[in-house]
């Protein structure tokens, strides 16, 4: 169980510990992040090291699953060796470490360009006791998540669904409910694209997400006429700078949402760290509304309430992709967008870091398209030409 009384999607349940490898030059974390994680049952630390040229040295021994690795450490640090990490343990997942500061913020987007699967914010002080409680439960679940689609990935656990492709006609978006067998074991019925065309794209993301959004938008976003709004699990400082890597991967552009900004198409609006971002109808204009209500799945930003916003304001002409990412965030949201008769979009698992947040929606039936990471942009500028030409097959 997490702190939150909740089991993660991915969890090995009767299979071997997961193999767990700590990199990082502070004694007083390693030993930490080595004790919390071998509290738990199912993953075992199977070394540690203080620098990058240790790890590196230590790998082909110890084979470890899940590889969590500090940014700034002597000798070789952690962007030096991440290259060579995962031409060694080609299978392993990279989990960076690093400090809620722009210089770690920075390197831990560009470790995730270069095939790290996720980041971890380390807490300023080992005395602040909330920060150093969500990063235990934040390494304790990206852990065991990464694990587990490690694992699925080689075969070597029972999976949740089989990673197999999607058949030609599971691309196509649904004009009638139909069965896709994105699964065997779990197949997933598509419901019909909402009647109007689309008036907003938004995003819900997660582990794996700053990849998966650069993919999606970097052709994308310069030719969509509509506002685009982000909600990615990431704390202050990493949003703004998610934004601007967008702005320059996209021609288009991104920035943080600011309380009370008039939402305008062909701009792409950030959830910032630390708020949940939602859209509201003035009159006939939406406008960005920030706040610093609770948490929603363990989240702030959440992408919950960002739905549940957009399906009041734009009811029908809402459109929203589910991409990449642990927990379930953005199924209750999807649900209301799907009553408001907009439609919902998601990641398949075969592409997906993680298979939690897409896999939810798809999962409870609410979505009108499953595909894999590279075929979600041609489904959103079909949707955005108006619902006659998106249902043709």
């Amino acid at each position: 169980m997490t702190a939150g009384g909740t089991i993660p999607e991915g969890r090995p349940g009767d299979a071997a510990p997961l193999r767990a490898m700590i990199v990082d030059d502070s004694a007083v974390i390693r030993g930490m992040v080595a004790r919390w994680l071998t509290a738990e049952p199912d993953i075992e630390v199977v070394a540690t090291a203080p620098n990058g040229a240790m790890a590196i040295r230590q790998l082909a021994r110890v084979a470890p699953e899940v590889i969590v690795l500090d940014v700034e450490m002597p000798e070789m640090d952690g962007l030096t060796a991440l290259p060579e990490i995962l031409r060694l343990a080609c299978n392993a997942k990279v989990l960076m470490s690093s400090t809620l500061t722009r210089a770690g913020a920075e390197i831990s987007l560009k470790a995730l360009s270069l095939g790290a699967a996720d980041y971890l914010a380390k807490p300023s002080s080992t005395r602040e006791t909330n920060a150093v409680e969500a990063f235990r439960r934040d390494l304790v679940d990206k852990v065991r998540a990464l694990g587990a689609a490690v694992r699925r990935h080689r075969g070597r656990s029972r999976p949740e669904t089989a990673p197999v492709s999607a058949p030609a006609a599971a691309t196509v978006v649904a004009t009638e409910p139909r069965v896709s067998r994105l699964s065997p074991s779990a197949p997933i019925v598509t419901r019909p694209a909402g009647p109007i065309r689309p008036q907003l794209l938004a995003i819900g993301s997660s582990t794996g997400g700053p990849q998966a959004l650069a993919t999606l938008l970097g052709p994308l976003a310069s030719r969509l006429d509509v506002p685009i709004l982000i909600t990615q699990h990431m704390p202050a400082t990493f949003t703004a700078i998610m934004a601007e890597h967008l702005t320059k991967a996209t021609g288009v552009p991104a920035a943080e949402g600011r309380d009370g900004e008039m939402v305008q198409g062909r701009r792409i609006y950030v959830a910032p760290g630390g708020f949940h971002m939602v859209v509201e109808r003035q009159g006939m204009n939406r406008v960005l509304r920030l706040n610093t209500e609770p948490p929603e799945n363990f989240c702030r930003p959440s992408v919950d309430p960002m739905l549940r916003s957009v399906a009041a304001a734009y009811g029908a002409a809402s459109l929203v992709v589910i991409l990449t990412g642990m927990g379930q965030d953005g199924l209750n949201g999807s649900r209301a967008v799907v009553e408001a008769g907009g439609t919902i979009i998601a990641q398949d698992e075969a592409s997906s870091v993680v298979w939690g947040m897409p896999g939810a929606v798809a999962g409870a039936g609410l979505c009108s398209a499953v595909l894999p990471l590279g075929e979600i942009g041609a489904t959103v500028e079909r949707l955005l030409r108006g619902p006659a030409l998106a249902g043709v097959r």
